[in-house]
């Protein structure tokens, strides 16, 4: 693209993958960060463990990691992007290493995967922080380029299966929504909501007020999906409920009835992952809601029911980050995908 006289590459992300020795699967994954994070978040920690991207190499999966679109290794065009957003070092502080300090939630207080200080000057707080990249700052922007990003990989390498973590969890309902046939399965680990209207964590006793914007007016992302029958030009019409779900939730914001259909998500395994002590656990019981009146059955996999405790948002690279690997492998391996090379 020629901007301001010279040109400039534009819209590309950054893709890293290997293939290991003995390869068991015939689909690759894709892992895809989040918000603030490059895919250093899928390769290693920060007090130097091994991260998902080796422990699925040794079960046999090709792995891609990425970097996204105007992040990292992939060159932030800012005539072309726009301005940045960054994660500052107090939301580090009180939604990801020490929520259980601030009790901002209900879950908060059983936060333990952390064991580090979780203060400016220690090394391992500093080396996460870092780490942290700006991004671009427009929602439907972003979401449009990675959208186009993904499937450009995938019709270059072919189908797989899509790992996502929080802010690039629309990113998934995306290019299944766009592509089905090139997305074996989505791995959603706290996938970016709830639907429709943020929350914000406000600390006892109400815990949860929603935010002014409805920041995802498509429900789950802020760009436009193929729903049955389509959607408004401005998005769905949402309804909440008049009361949650449970004391420890936010309420909901769900279709109002008749629910509009995701026909392309439907045929894709989903896999939904809630840790025990993470924000997210508050409103993820609403887009496992949002995908079910939508026609998607996704499999909801929470944590600390099935014995895995003790996890915030980060579970990629907190203490037991393995031990939350297994149990994703585990769904896939069981999951209704021909996986397997014979």
């Amino acid at each position: 693209m020629t901007v301001n006289g010279h040109l400039e590459m534009v819209d590309q992300l950054y893709a890293e993958y290997q293939i290991p020795s003995h390869l068991t699967h015939k689909f690759p994954i894709i892992m895809i960060p989040g918000g603030g994070q490059t895919g250093t978040e899928f390769t290693g920690t920060p007090d130097g463990r091994e991260g998902w991207r080796q422990y699925f190499l040794r079960q046999g999966y090709e792995v891609y990691v990425l970097d996204g679109v105007g992040r990292g290794r992939a060159y932030y065009a800012a005539d072309v992007y726009g301005p940045t957003v960054q994660l500052d070092v107090e939301h580090y502080k009180y939604k990801i290493f020490s929520p259980e300090k601030y009790n901002l939630y209900p879950q908060a207080h059983l936060h333990t995967q952390w064991p580090f200080k979780s203060e400016p000057g220690d090394p391992v707080f500093d080396q996460v922080v870092a780490a942290a990249m700006p991004g671009i700052g427009d929602w439907p922007e972003v979401m449009t380029l990675s959208r186009d990003a993904i499937v450009a990989l995938l019709q270059k390498i072919g189908p797989a299966i899509l790992l996502t973590h929080s802010q690039s969890g629309p990113y998934g309902w995306l290019v299944a929504d766009s592509h089905p046939e090139l997305v074996k399965a989505i791995v959603a680990v706290e996938p970016n909501g709830p639907p429709f209207y943020d929350i914000v964590e406000i600390g006892p006793p109400n815990w949860f007020r929603d935010s002014a914007f409805k920041r995802r007016p498509w429900g789950v992302t802020s760009i436009p999906m193929n729903y049955s029958p389509p959607a408004e030009a401005s998005g769905l019409v949402a309804v909440q409920q008049e009361k949650p779900d449970n004391p420890d939730v936010a309420r909901c914001w769900l279709q109002a009835a008749p629910a509009h259909q995701l026909p392309n998500l439907k045929t894709v395994p989903i896999l939904l992952v809630t840790s025990e002590a993470s924000f997210a656990n508050s409103y993820d019981n609403c887009t496992d809601k949002f995908l079910e009146q939508a026609g998607v059955h996704p499999t909801w996999m929470k944590l600390g029911e099935i014995g895995i405790h003790g996890n915030s948002h980060v579970m990629t690279i907190e203490m037991n980050n393995m031990e939350v690997a297994a149990a994703l492998y585990r769904w896939l391996d069981a999951a209704p995908v021909d996986d397997r090379l014979k």
